[in-house]
């Protein structure tokens, strides 16, 4: 279904739980985190049935974030039933990769097509540092279970922070050109914990493409099932791919294809606009699919022309992003 501006949207992105095994800095408090009751909490038969009533307006592709979604008990059923969904033709994760060396066969064989891991550094100790005593080995070791498994792509995430690993960029491009991995840089964004977010401490896409290309030939190019707003480049003679997210310094809102359904069970037309409609409200109240259907339509028909994040009191009051997920 196309929204006001002509966007295709086709995508839905689901927060299955607003917890999480790790407490990273620029996400979540250390300690005195506002969690949902589990009963404010979508049940997966209710998810089940939001996805399938989206799929009637143009949904295809279904991507299960967090919180953590792998602490969500039960996930491997969630992720079997949608992708039994006739109209949904990719059905995604992303992940810290804690828990998903011992998971990812199980995902695999209930119809998961690819999976994203976050990982903002390949230095151990800064990893501690960074996810509050996460195990740089455990995400290691999914990333080695997703390629033995064959999930295609491959992705990771990496947040570049000035001061903290923009010293390792020509590492993980390194990883890059050695695997068939492809490895997003984004830009630090204010979405959570923001005392520890500071403008100064972002690096653009542009700097970070510039600085990579005194060591690799890139040339322009794109990753298959790719749903998102990162631009790829191939490195010549490498196996993988490298792709920059800007949200800052060049937003992607024209091409924006895509919803979200919070664990609360709100859906947003953009993880930077607060206005959010309720479609859990309307399933426990018994509402019939043609309402449900209609919430999907006036969240197409709200989604802004783009995103306030540079406004100056941006986030200040606005759910974190680990609320809505990421």
């Amino acid at each position: 279904m196309l929204d006001g501006l002509g966007r295709e949207i086709n995508y839905l992105r689901i927060s299955v739980t607003d917890r999480c095994n790790l407490r990273c800095r620029y996400c979540m408090p250390e300690e005195g985190v506002e969690l949902k009751e589990h009963g404010e909490i979508l049940r997966l038969e209710e998810i089940r049935r939001v996805v399938e009533i989206g799929a009637q307006v143009g949904i295809r592709k279904v991507r299960l974030t967090g919180g953590e979604p792998l602490i969500r008990r039960d996930l491997a059923r969630l992720v079997g039933w949608i992708s039994s969904i006739p109209q949904v033709d990719d059905v995604a994760l992303t992940t810290n990769g804690v828990l998903f060396a011992g998971m990812a066969a199980e995902l695999k064989a209930a119809g998961l097509h690819r999976v994203n891991v976050s990982l903002d550094t390949l230095d151990a100790n800064k990893y501690r540092y960074i996810t509050r005593n996460g195990e740089l080995n455990q995400v290691l070791q999914a990333l080695e279970q997703a390629l033995e498994l064959g999930f295609h792509p491959v992705k990771l995430n990496t947040v570049i922070i000035r001061g903290f690993n923009d010293d390792e960029i020509m590492e993980l491009c390194r990883l890059a050109y050695t695997r068939p991995v492809h490895i997003r840089f984004i830009e630090f964004m204010p979405v959570g914990e923001l005392q520890y977010w500071s403008s100064d401490k972002i690096i653009s896409c542009e700097e970070i493409r510039q600085n990579i290309e005194k060591h690799y030939r890139l040339t322009p190019g794109r990753v298959s099932r790719g749903n998102g707003p990162a631009k790829y480049y191939h490195m010549e003679g490498g196996q993988g791919s490298i792709g920059f997210i800007s949200p800052m310094s060049n937003h992607f809102c024209n091409e924006c294809n895509r919803l979200r359904l919070t664990a609360d069970g709100k859906i947003r037309g953009c993880l930077y606009d607060e206005r959010e409609i309720d479609v859990k409200k309307v399933l426990r109240e018994g509402g019939s699919d043609e309402e449900i259907r209609k919430l999907f339509i006036r969240a197409i028909n709200m989604k802004p022309d783009r995103h306030q994040m540079n406004k100056n009191n941006w986030g200040r009051e606005n759910r974190k992003m680990y609320q809505i997920g990421g």
